[in-house]
């Protein structure tokens, strides 16, 4: 079923007008009725709140307008897929009149190059995409729809209409009505490093007091993260016993923590999950460990550890030694502290 035949039973079935379902939705009676005549196609979902407020006006399933309108959206631009055309003369303008005053004819040529090139598609989707971000945020601060309508000189209901289309449109019909009433009052200034294709974007500091916007495209090396120092101490001890491989080292390096520093025995005890078969469904041809881990002793633990094997046991002698571990720091501390009195 149309969305504009479900919303039109409704209306019928609760005796309500579309006026009222305008009122509801705060758009205009005008939308309305042409989104139900099929003279507009259905806003995206993910890009409007329409459908939540109809939806809860006409009493519907949650999620039900929504889910019929992306699949008469899918049907409809089936029918109008058509290779890029190029923007229209006055989007390019204010897009270029925005740009860095000494870069203007530099990148004005690269435009007309092409009618529609890469540089040219970048940039706009990139504006595109700022503006659009600050216009969903905004959505629903009456006060921020006001203060855009105002300076744009249009009624709050017409520029709640204006958002909503604006928010379903992309670069390939992007009109200049969208850059008159959010492009233009929303981005003060842009610039773009043509080497890096780095672009930074300034946002009207009156109706959006975030920092400026900065996208890269350049390509970086990923820093290397520094080994955890109790990683170090761990394999520096464990390097005696020398019964640790490449791929278990490999392993403890790749541990990754938030706020947290580990010690050499939080090493200790994730190589003894690892090599545990009790945590692991083998495959038939995996070949189980037959060396026990032995470096207790080369960790300052008092007791030795029993064989790996021996799950519980394991755990309950790290247990121990911890606590014994604790004291000894406890009571030396403790000892410094009655020195220093002294």
């Amino acid at each position: 079923m149309e969305i504009g035949l479900l919303i039109k039973r409704r209306l019928e079935e609760l005796q309500m007008e579309q006026r009222d379902l305008a009122a509801a939705a705060q758009v205009t009676e005008s939308y309305i009725s042409q989104l139900l005549t099929r003279k507009k196609l259905p806003p995206a979902p993910a890009r409007t709140d329409i459908y939540e407020k109809i939806g809860s006006f006409l009493k519907l399933p949650a999620g039900e307008l929504a889910k019929l309108a992306e699949h008469q959206r899918i049907a409809e631009l089936k029918k109008n897929i058509a290779p890029p055309a190029p923007l229209f003369k006055d989007v390019r303008e204010l897009i270029l009149q925005k740009s860095r005053p000494v870069k203007q004819k530099q990148i004005r040529a690269i435009f007309e190059k092409e009618p529609f090139g890469e540089l040219e598609r970048l940039v706009t989707q990139k504006l595109l995409d700022i503006v659009r971000r600050v216009a969903k945020e905004e959505l629903d601060s009456e006060t921020w729809l006001r203060s855009v309508a105002r300076i744009t000189g249009r009624r709050y209901e017409s520029m709640r209409v204006s958002i909503l289309e604006f928010l379903d449109a992309d670069v390939f019909d992007l009109s200049p009505e969208h850059c008159a009433s959010f492009l233009d009052p929303l981005i003060e200034s842009w610039d773009i490093d043509l080497s890096t294709f780095a672009l930074e974007v300034v946002l009207n500091r009156r109706l959006n007091p975030g920092v400026a916007r900065k996208i890269e495209f350049v390509e970086k090396d990923v820093p290397q993260p520094a080994e955890e120092a109790g990683l170090k101490e761990f394999l520096l001890h464990h390097a005696k016993a020398g019964d640790i491989t490449e791929d278990e080292i490999a392993f403890l390096r790749n541990l990754r923590f938030k706020g947290k520093i580990p010690t050499p025995l939080y090493y200790y005890r994730e190589l003894q999950n690892l090599r545990d078969p009790l945590h692991f469904r083998a495959p038939a041809n995996r070949t189980v460990h037959k060396k026990a881990f032995t470096a207790s002793q080369t960790l300052g633990f008092g007791t030795p550890m029993p064989t790996y094997l021996d799950a519980k046991s394991v755990e309950k002698q790290f247990q121990l030694d911890t606590r014994k571990d604790a004291i000894r720091r406890w009571e030396g501390k403790r000892g410094r502290h009655n020195k220093k009195r002294a």
